[in-house]
């Protein structure tokens, strides 16, 4: 179901709908990332281990903002909840693997997007520093903090984080930066390295 088409739609299809579209256009491989939404009461969160080849609307999970998440909900469960509770304003959050955004993480402190729309729309991005054995500790806090005041936020070796006031816009914000740090990527490579990270 395009976004296009979902004005009508449930929670649980629009949830499959735009976690198909991160796995479509390359910010996802078959079973990595995950999505959420919220009305400001409930969340609405992919299951742990989705596929988004495979996903249906039955399979999302459902949970009240004053509680915790469910058993089988996404391991980010807690981290979605966490910017849901700092951030009124969240109604959608999104987690991708772009690949571009991803590789970056691994060489620079900070990515400032050199294109016009990355650095209209984003400033610098921060990337978080949290390590794999603490991942499911840290994490839900420290993203949940960074993105009070960013739209997204990388955290290094793992993956990029986006809030949106809707759906559309949280898809936006990864698709938008992932194209921004694939210019920095090229732009490295070919030697000309202006303001992508701070001295």
């Amino acid at each position: 179901m395009a976004p296009s088409r979902l004005t009508n739609a449930s929670p649980e299809e629009t949830l499959v709908a735009y976690y198909r579209l991160l796995r479509t256009h390359g910010l996802n491989d078959a079973h990595s990332g995950n999505v959420s939404l919220s009305d400001g009461a409930r969340i609405w969160i992919t299951p742990t281990g989705a596929c988004a080849d495979l996903l249906e609307p039955e399979d999302i999970l459902s949970f009240a903002l004053a509680e915790n998440p469910p058993p089988g909900a996404s391991l980010d469960a807690p981290l979605h909840h966490g910017v849901y509770r700092r951030n009124p304003e969240a109604r959608a959050v999104f987690h991708a693997h772009g690949v571009y955004a991803l590789a970056l993480s691994l060489v620079v402190p900070r990515i400032r997007p050199l294109d016009f729309e990355g650095a209209y729309y984003f400033g610098e991005v921060p990337i978080l520093d949290v390590p794999y054995a603490d991942y499911v500790r840290l994490a839900p806090g420290r993203v949940a903090e960074t993105l009070r005041d960013h739209p997204l936020c990388l955290v290094r070796g793992h993956g990029l984080y986006a809030w949106g006031r809707t759906p559309d816009q949280a898809y936006k914000w990864l698709s938008s930066f992932e194209s921004s740090a694939r210019l920095v990527a090229l732009a490295r490579l070919l030697g000309s390295t202006p303001g992508e990270e701070a001295s």
